[in-house]
């Protein structure tokens, strides 16, 4: 499939335009046959967004909507997408499952999206998926790792942008056996007690499979999701035999920074780990109100390149948060939030102004080699709908700031 011509992208000539217009008041103009599909007007395309603006996770729901409207602000600025604008309309679950298929309903039958893009969440993900494939919606850049959404052959709907929960618990797993120099059964996980915390230790669980060590022995501690009750979990922690000296963290950044400052003290040589899921912002957020101490060593891993960085791709990033978002500091749900929006762009662009959900997932399937500037270069197939699979390690430093990590 040939990329897209450069006239595509920047638009029609004025002269070019007048004589659509023209043709268009023409009594033989060729008017698309039939109405136009949901959610897409002469105008605008209409997407959705169901994440957490309320509750103990609204900073992750925040920063996702945050990105994707920065992308599409960018684009809406240079035209839209064949003349049509695209808009993102939000609707809050607060993180709970239970408020998931409301909010859904009401993208779907209220505003009448044409497709879901930046979901949040894996137990609301569970209640989303299935409104979306039952409607086939697409289904796009959700912010979970969760095998839910990456089932194979993959669902047709449904496409992430990020790597997997598995791949980044494998990544720091590997870490910490192969250049931390820790016995596996060193290792434990702290998790939020639902389809997210499974999810996470999974995926370490199968990286020790992998390592041929028995995942039967692994200590998980829990908490209750949209809190921050550690003390079941600190208290298994202390049971522990041989002691723990790391905990790979599959929590949201108000209980990981809870479990955090109970347990800094009574292990000071703790390595504490967790996926990107976290909030890593909102995490060193929470972490630099308690001191240095708490900050140094923490690990992230990432499925977006450093935010601190100079890369192309960050450089654009950050000059249009600032520009449609002043005052808003950089962050890497947010840049995922982008990145993701921005994948999706070029879908729609390649798709062309005859659009509809079918011709743009078959678009999307012959979508390879995407360069947008990220290190490593992104695409889908009929059997991949995971546009990337790379993993950047970040630690926190004594002043609260993000430095990268080789995690090989």
């Amino acid at each position: 499939i040939p990329g897209p011509s450069l006239s595509s992208v920047i638009g029609p000539s004025p002269a070019a335009a007048a004589t659509a217009a023209n043709a268009a008041t023409a009594p033989t103009a060729n008017v698309p046959a039939g109405p136009l599909p949901r959610g897409i007007g002469e105008k605008e395309i209409r997407f959705g967004i169901a994440a957490p603006f309320s509750g103990s996770a609204r900073e992750l729901g925040r920063q996702m909507k945050l990105g994707i409207e920065t992308a599409f602000n960018r684009i809406n600025d240079a035209g839209g997408v064949d003349g049509r604008m695209l808009k993102l309309h939000a609707a809050d679950d607060g993180y709970e499952p239970s408020r998931t298929a409301e909010a859904m309903k009401q993208l779907y039958e209220k505003d009448q999206v044409f497709g879901i893009v930046g979901n949040v969440g894996t137990p609301t993900a569970a209640v989303a998926v299935p409104y979306a494939l039952e409607r086939r919606m697409l289904f796009f850049g959700a912010f979970t790792g969760a095998n839910i959404l990456r089932n194979d052959p993959p669902d047709r709907y449904v496409f992430n942008y990020r790597a997997s929960y598995a791949e980044e618990t494998d990544a720091v797993v590997r870490y910490l056996v192969k250049i931390r120099r820790l016995q596996p059964r060193q290792i434990a996980v702290f998790a939020q007690q639902d389809s997210y915390g499974d999810a996470g230790f999974a995926g370490v669980a199968k990286a020790f499979r992998s390592m041929g060590v028995n995942d039967g022995a692994i200590v998980r501690l829990n908490y209750s999701r949209n809190t921050v009750d550690v003390d079941d979990a600190i208290n298994q922690l202390k049971l522990a035999k041989p002691p723990i000296k790391a905990v790979v963290m599959v929590a949201t950044y108000r209980a990981a920074a809870r479990f955090i400052e109970k347990t800094r003290d009574l292990y000071p040589g703790m390595i504490y780990s967790n996926v990107s899921f976290v909030g890593s912002t909102a995490l060193a957020e929470e972490l630099k109100l308690l001191g240095p101490r708490y900050t140094n060593g923490v690990i992230v891993t990432q499925v977006v390149p450093a935010v601190s960085g100079y890369s192309s791709a960050v450089l654009e990033y950050k000059n249009a948060l600032a520009k449609y978002f002043p005052g808003e500091a950089p962050d890497y749900v947010s840049l995922e939030g982008y990145v993701a929006a921005n994948v999706l762009i070029q879908g729609i662009k390649r798709a062309g102004p005859q659009l509809d959900t079918e011709k743009l997932i078959d678009t999307l399937e012959t979508m390879r080699n995407l360069d947008l500037g990220l290190g490593t270069s992104l695409g889908f197939g009929r059997s991949e709908h995971q546009a990337s699979h790379k993993i950047w390690g970040t630690a926190l430093d004594e002043s609260g700031r993000y430095q990268a990590i080789d995690l090989e």
